[in-house]
């Protein structure tokens, strides 16, 4: 809401920058009569609109992450960051425990974390240049391709800067290397030279003489003031003077371009020797440079002041080749003119005006000049990023990553703040009162938790960066376990592995427990039977036996005993069910013993069905309510004619569970089974007659 409208009706004030406006493409006709919001996926808003008969349902992605960067990069980027900082928080760990001091780092912490820093740099990608042609095209200046992100760019920089302390000698020449590099970013916000040099590359093919074009020798001192040391010489080699019709016409002006050309080839440079590729002549050792940058300096003067401009009939390319001269010899105001903004024309003072920089003293204020001599008409979250990194405020610095780049960079990038740096280590690992207690280290990795487990592709890596925080992490973890979905299985499987990897035992039986419960409750009751029996929830099991029951009916050819067969199967002979699934087994057996029972012939099977009775009878899980069903249902067994298949005391044992029954009927709450109305009156006969027999053959 505007801050106008404070006063007038709004429930919040609001002051600052106007709010963000997102389109919404619904498609229905106006007016919209009802309106519901509420959150999706990730960083998106779901709208519920109706109108009339109609209704919608949208989403909208809001702002806030990188639209340099699709969601499936964005994902393999936030997977392929948690193995390098979970070695890096497991390295920490261990140099803490082994180190005596109030510092939690050794000398070469630094070297750990650039470690970490390169892994990570290689998941952000980089320019993916086109693929170089069998014959080279001699107009080709820059190789143009897929522009490289600002994500990288952003790390590379803050790696330059906190990280790479062997880089710290020649600071000046990587800041060269990086804005070779990233410049073509800032062409969004900016004006640069690289996109005046891809402009000019698309002219070239019509300009017939190259050094009679202002842009070609404006582009030209461009490049050389920025340190792009190679298109120059490369662009110098384009000039007229150089082609075999023209060489004996202007040999004194060929020679100024070829003079100029040499001195730029053989620039001093304080790099290391990986940069040995780079045009000009390198050197590792300080003192070496100063004394190569002096000599080279007094010979392009020297050039400066020779009698041979005078000589030289070209006016365009006599003025274009001092004024190459001039920015060598770091003259103010044509560096100020040949950069497009203050960013280039800050890494230009570097490399011309004060060439013996170290470290980072005073470029604060050499950027605030800058600054004012290009000041910016808007600003690059790069640009942001790299005046909060000079002005060596690491809170700034954390606040542009997160505010620009997303929760990842700012839970990322505070590992590189604390390599070697011990103010840094206080200021964002103490707790702090206004966070709630925790530190900013923490908050930050509780932020970038948060956006994972939004998330149903990342949730799974979330837990890395919970365990990670040791105030609040571990119970926003088993919120974020608790919360997970039972179905599909790999989920649920995942889930409890999650718990297994940190030990987190309670919560898995409880997450299996709830498994068990929604999967008995959806139908699924040899899975619900499975999970359970998995987190040993005997009280849960014994009143699913209850249940079953009430199922299994009271007669053994009842249909519904198809329906619990299969779950008695899958408890397995070995195993050792809870409660009345014992019974539930047990009774299994026995109707499979019945079903075998098809003949006079059959005495084998008919002896296997009265033991599996027998046995029923006997074991005190079998439910009182059962008993009189079991016995009707074993008549033919007890009229078994060849012989009687009950023994003394086993028809014994019968008689006076028939006998239990009466006296359970004068019980309140006894139910009667649903039995023919002769059927106890059968069972006592067969009873008998069986005990008659069994004492006449015994």
């Amino acid at each position: 809401m505007p801050s106008d409208a404070v006063g007038n009706g709004a429930l919040v004030p609001f002051s600052g920058d106007p709010p963000a406006l997102y389109p919404l493409h619904h498609g229905l006709a106006p007016p919209i009569s009802r309106l519901a919001i509420s959150w999706s996926r990730g960083n998106s808003l779901r709208l519920s609109l109706f109108a009339g008969a109609g209704a919608k349902v949208v989403e909208v992605k809001l702002d806030g992450e990188d639209p340099e960067i699709s969601d499936a990069h964005r994902r393999r980027i936030a997977y392929g960051s948690v193995a390098p900082f979970a070695l890096l928080q497991s390295r920490r760990s261990s140099l803490s425990a082994l180190s005596r001091s109030p510092s939690p780092y050794h000398s070469d912490w630094w070297e750990h974390v650039l470690q970490y820093s390169k892994e990570i740099a290689s998941l952000l990608g980089g320019p993916k240049l086109s693929p170089t042609p069998i014959i080279k095209d001699p107009n080709t200046i820059v190789k143009t391709g897929e522009e490289p992100t600002s994500l990288k760019a952003a790390w590379e920089l803050m790696e330059i800067f906190y990280v790479d302390k062997e880089s710290q000698a020649w600071l000046p020449e990587r800041l060269v290397d990086w804005l070779a590099d990233y410049d073509c970013l800032f062409t969004s916000t900016l004006e640069t030279i690289h996109s005046k040099l891809v402009d000019f590359q698309k002219e070239l093919v019509n300009i017939q003489v190259i050094e009679e074009d202002p842009k070609y020798w404006e582009l030209l001192s461009s490049a050389l003031s920025v340190g792009w040391l190679d298109i120059v010489v490369k662009m110098l080699r384009l000039h007229g003077s150089y082609q075999l019709d023209q060489l004996s016409n202007r040999e004194l002006e060929n020679g100024l371009v070829e003079a100029v050309a040499i001195f730029i080839s053989k620039m001093p440079r304080l790099c290391p020797e990986s940069a040995a590729a780079k045009v000009g002549e390198c050197f590792e050792s300080k003192p070496d440079f100063i004394k190569a940058w002096e000599k080279w300096r007094s010979q392009v003067t020297k050039l400066d002041c020779s009698p041979f401009w005078i000589q030289c009939d070209n006016q365009r390319t006599r003025e274009g080749l001092r004024n190459l001269l001039q920015i060598m010899l770091g003259n103010t105001e044509s560096l100020s003119l040949a950069t497009c903004n203050w960013i280039e024309l800050y890494i230009s003072h570097f490399l011309f005006i004060r060439p013996f920089t170290i470290g980072i003293e005073s470029m604060h204020n050499l950027a605030q000049k800058c600054i004012q001599l290009k000041p910016p008409s808007s600003t690059h979250r790069l640009a942001g990023l790299m005046i909060g990194i000079l002005g060596e405020s690491t809170e700034v610095v954390l606040a542009e990553c997160s505010r620009e780049f997303g929760p990842w960079l700012a839970a990322h990038a505070i590992e590189l703040f604390t390599a070697g740096s011990e103010q840094a280590e206080i200021l964002l690992h103490d707790d702090r009162y206004n966070l709630g207690g925790i530190s900013i280290v923490e908050l930050h990795r509780l932020v970038y938790a948060q956006v994972l487990s939004s998330h149903a592709l990342t949730w799974q890596i979330a837990p890395i960066y919970l365990t990670s925080c040791m105030k609040q992490g571990m119970g926003l973890l088993e919120n974020l376990l608790y919360r997970q979905s039972v179905q599909p299985n790999d989920v649920l499987l995942k889930n409890i592995e999650i718990c297994r990897l940190y030990e987190l035992d309670h919560i898995s039986s409880n997450i299996i427990k709830i498994a068990g419960v929604h999967h008995w409750k959806h139908g699924r009751k040899g899975a619900g039977v499975f999970w359970l029996q998995q987190a040993q929830d005997a009280s849960r099991l014994d009143r699913i036996a209850q249940q079953l029951f009430d199922s299994v009916g009271k007669s053994i050819s009842h249909e519904s005993f198809k329906q619990w067969e299969g779950m008695i199967e899958l408890l397995g002979s070995e195993s050792k069910p809870a409660g009345g699934l014992d019974f539930l087994y047990k009774y299994r057996d026995f109707k499979k013993s019945l079903q075998q029972v098809s003949g006079r012939k059959s005495a084998d099977a008919a002896r296997q069905a009265v033991g599996s009775l027998i046995l029923l009878m006997k074991n005190s899980s079998t439910p009182q309510r059962f008993w009189l069903p079991l016995l009707y249902d074993s008549l033919k067994l007890l009229n078994w004619q060849d012989c009687p298949l009950l023994s003394v005391s086993e028809t014994n044992l019968l008689l006076n569970k028939l006998q239990e029954l009466s006296l359970a009927k004068l019980r309140p709450h006894h139910t009667e089974p649903s039995l023919p109305p002769d059927a106890l009156s059968s069972i006592r006969l067969a009873l008998a007659t069986n005990l008659g027999r069994a004492i006449l053959d015994e």
